[in-house]
């Protein structure tokens, strides 16, 4: 560990030039990292004092292909792309006390893991939730005292709860456990915390992506030990760039709706005696679709179908790019879209069909890129982000035009970056 005023003066020195530039991939953000931790050490000694700190950085995820199907423990495509939380932390005595940005969190004592009902929804939820399953499964916990900063904004489909669960995975990993915690296994324990301290009954995508990194092809058929395989491709060599664009559609009072569609998939899966679909085949699915409707919902079959298309569609978008052939990969993402609209139907919410900002935003997209790219929902859906594959000539007309509609700085061109949760050795 060092000072903090001593990192400072090795950053400013271009000691730590290489190690971001390696992090964050784009030359071009250089600069701006270095102003960026710079400001994050001087907010901690302000708010704690100058002395010896471990900084931690997690990234937000882009699902790439894989919608909605890691909570029946199928299979996905995702990645850790160049936006992330940075921490300046520092062991404390018996608590975790967390300023985030401009958020002042309340302290949670490391000795009182019990979940608490008005923490539900909560960054403090979460703290105490990865904090008290640390310790179930026998690992070292301790209180830290952190300045967070994040460039993964909340409601962007980048999952920033995931990056924050993931955070304070690698922050205890780093500081009581050596980092010996594997990434995984903090994306498990993200993932526990957020179903029962926070409440919402997510799967495990978003979490592993986060901690693993790199662009990861992800098979939850044990969820305990899900395999990732990290896709070695270079996506620069495809000429087209990832492009996120925020719709400013807020995901509040939208739990119910991101709850109903593990709910009714499961209602399927039951059906056959299951717990999840994955355990059910489509042919048989298909063979008792005249009784599944009889005893339920149209809507759970639809997004039962969209299941089987979509969990299929993973292994096709990965022999696509395995085998360089970036034209058949984009097919399946404009198939990913079209099934998450039509069948999936998590593009708005029933509840609120007045506010249509993804629709409008693909609908846009569709009409701006023609056949320079193609688009679709990302992430839970209902709010947040679209995504789209833009060819690297394009990129600038697509960003432009975009943010005509949803203004300026809303379309994101973003990087896969090859490190998940990490300690940043400054």
């Amino acid at each position: 560990m060092k000072l903090a005023t001593q990192i400072i003066e090795d950053i400013r020195n271009g000691k730590a030039d290489a190690l971001l530039t390696d992090i964050y991939v784009d030359e071009s953000l250089l600069d701006t990292q270095k102003e960026r931790y710079i400001a994050a050490i001087e907010k901690f000694i302000s708010l704690y004092g100058d002395k010896e700190v471990e900084v931690f950085s997690a990234p937000g995820r882009s699902e790439v292909s894989g919608n909605h199907t890691d909570h029946q423990h199928g299979e996905v495509l995702a990645a850790a792309i160049n936006l992330d939380i940075i921490a300046i932390t520092a062991p404390r005595d018996g608590e975790i006390k967390v300023l985030s940005d401009d958020y002042d969190l309340k302290a949670v004592a490391v000795d009182d893991l019990e979940k608490k009902a008005e923490e539900e929804g909560t960054s403090e939820g979460l703290i105490r939730g990865t904090l008290a399953r640390f310790k179930e499964l026998g690992l070292h916990i301790g209180g830290f005292e952190a300045y967070m900063t994040s460039e993964v904004l909340q409601g962007s489909g980048l999952s920033s709860s995931a990056a924050f669960e993931v955070m304070i995975g690698t922050v205890l990993s780093g500081l009581y456990n050596d980092m010996t915690v594997s990434p995984v296994l903090i994306a498990q324990i993200g993932q526990y915390t957020e179903n029962v301290y926070f409440g919402k009954p997510c799967g495990l995508m978003d979490q592993c992506a986060s901690s693993v990194g790199a662009l990861i092809h992800i098979d939850f058929k044990d969820n305990d030990h899900p395999v990732v395989e990290k896709v070695d491709v270079d996506f620069s060599s495809f000429h087209h760039s990832l492009c996120i664009v925020d719709v400013h559609a807020s995901h509040a009072d939208l739990t119910d709706d991101y709850a109903a569609i593990p709910t009714e998939m499961k209602e399927v899966a039951h059906f056959f005696g299951k717990e999840f679909l994955r355990e059910v085949s489509e042919d048989e699915f298909k063979a008792h679709i005249p009784e599944l409707r009889e005893k339920m919902s149209d809507r759970c079959v639809i997004r039962a179908l969209h299941f089987f298309k979509e969990d299929a569609r993973v292994e096709k978008a990965v022999s696509a790019l395995k085998n360089n052939d970036f034209d058949t990969f984009k097919s399946v993402i404009k198939s990913s879209g079209d099934s998450s609209y039509k069948y999936l139907q998590n593009i708005y919410s029933n509840h609120d069909e007045t506010n249509q900002a993804v629709s409008i935003a693909l609908g846009l997209s569709e009409d701006i890129l023609g056949n320079k790219g193609v688009c679709r929902v990302h992430g839970g859906g209902f709010a947040g982000t679209i995504q789209a594959f833009v060819e690297d000539d394009y990129v600038e007309t697509y960003k432009t035009e975009i943010e005509k509609y949803f203004g300026k700085g809303s379309c994101h061109i973003l990087k896969v970056r090859k490190y998940g949760g990490k300690k940043v050795e400054l």
